[in-house]
């Protein structure tokens, strides 16, 4: 379907800070079209067009298709429009009839935003603004507002195209999935690490989720989260592999060993190391978690240092100097936030010491990790992990 002789019903696409990427920028826009077209697998209806720095969709501008594009990372904004000819007349109409639409109240005021990327148009920015703004003032009753108007009617004028719109919805924004490589994220059951995995891919990452399984001390229940939260991540790329890792044994290994204050500091250590031994498999770069700094008691300075000690690829923390506030709001918006607060424990929650060590010791915790002697059942719970494609 060819761009310039289309007139219709379209999605237009924005692009968000592809703009500063200069020489790579076509690396970027491939990244970005194979992700929009991804979305839009099954609207077998609808044509994806590039031209000139833009993004369209033609054949269609329902909801269906602006839900599947919310989560599109490296959108940074997209409206429904209508191409129309490039004639001011034709423009005119279609504004007139966008604006006939807009649910207008009394002393509602609106604002025409004008762009006229070709030059040689016959009218200029300001003067289709007022020629179309008049139009739109005589049929609406609306007065114009130039500085905060309720409403705003958007026209732009290409080399190739000439389109009206009046909704702006926001994109996922950041950069698309993919472009910056891939982590392996320690993916529990709870509301920090789907977050941590959102904001991670919204930075160009592809994930792969490592969940810790501790049954039969945590039942069906607690994996069956695990699975919903990895497909609301896995909606957002293409394919995502989550690994379930059996981890009862361990657990119950270190239980056993002399001071319970370092337990969760050891549980958390023995993580790291599977998800490692995990990510190098798959030739990943970085492990990935949900930890916020002093959130819990495993997450003092000292504790995430010893943690850390246990790793030697990078362990990527974006949440690290989040509030919980902060973290619930943003798992509300990406809709993982019910899902997480489904009653059900996790491995997390067992065997956990009534005081545990807030300043924990790198040496101790790789003496007491050495006295475990839990090296083979690391390898045994990787060779077991279970692999998920969704």
């Amino acid at each position: 379907m060819e761009l310039s002789s289309y007139k219709g019903p379209a999605v237009v696409l924005r692009i968000g800070e592809l703009f500063l990427k200069r020489g790579n920028r076509r690396r970027f826009e491939d990244a970005l079209e194979r992700n929009v077209r991804r979305a839009l697998v099954g609207r077998e209806d609808v044509h994806l067009v590039r031209a000139h720095g833009r993004m369209f969709i033609l054949g269609a501008g329902d909801e269906d298709l602006l839900a599947r594009l919310r989560w599109v990372f490296g959108l940074a904004s997209f409206s429904p429009a209508v191409l129309c000819e490039k004639r001011l007349d034709a423009i005119t109409a279609r504004a007139l009839e966008l604006s006939a639409a807009l649910p207008a109240r009394p002393g509602a005021t609106f604002r025409i935003a004008a762009r006229r990327a070709d030059k040689g148009f016959p009218a200029d920015s300001r003067e289709i603004g007022t020629i179309v703004g008049a139009a739109v003032a005589e049929r609406t009753g609306m007065a114009v507002d130039l500085e905060e108007p309720d409403f705003r009617v958007g026209v732009e004028i290409g080399t190739e195209w000439a389109f009206v719109w009046s909704e702006d919805r926001p994109g996922g924004g950041g950069l698309p999935v993919g472009i910056s490589g891939r982590a392996a994220l320690l993916l529990s059951g709870g509301i920090d690490s789907p977050v941590a995995g959102h904001l991670l891919q919204k930075r160009g990452l592809e994930l792969a989720c490592v969940y810790f399984h501790a049954y039969p001390y945590t039942g069906d229940g607690a994996k069956d989260k695990v699975l919903d939260l990895s497909r609301a991540l896995a909606a957002r790329q293409d394919g995502l592999a989550l690994f379930v890792v059996p981890f009862a044994k361990i657990q119950e290994r270190l239980r056993d060993g002399p001071d319970p204050a370092y337990l969760v500091i050891l549980y958390r250590r023995a993580m790291v190391r599977i998800a490692e031994r995990i990510a190098k498999g798959l030739k990943i770069g970085a492990l990935a978690t949900g930890e916020s700094l002093g959130q819990v008691a495993s997450q003092t300075l000292a504790n995430l240092a010893a943690i850390e000690d246990a790793a030697t690829l990078p362990i990527l923390r974006p949440l690290i100097g989040f509030d919980k506030a902060e973290t619930i709001e943003i798992a509300r918006r990406i809709g993982t936030y019910e899902v997480s607060i489904r009653a059900h424990e996790d491995c997390c929650t067992l065997f956990v010491p009534r005081h545990p060590q807030t300043k924990g010791s790198v040496a101790r915790a790789q003496r007491l990790e050495a006295e475990a002697a839990i090296e083979p059942l690391l390898d045994e719970a990787v060779a077991a992990a279970e692999r998920i494609v969704l």
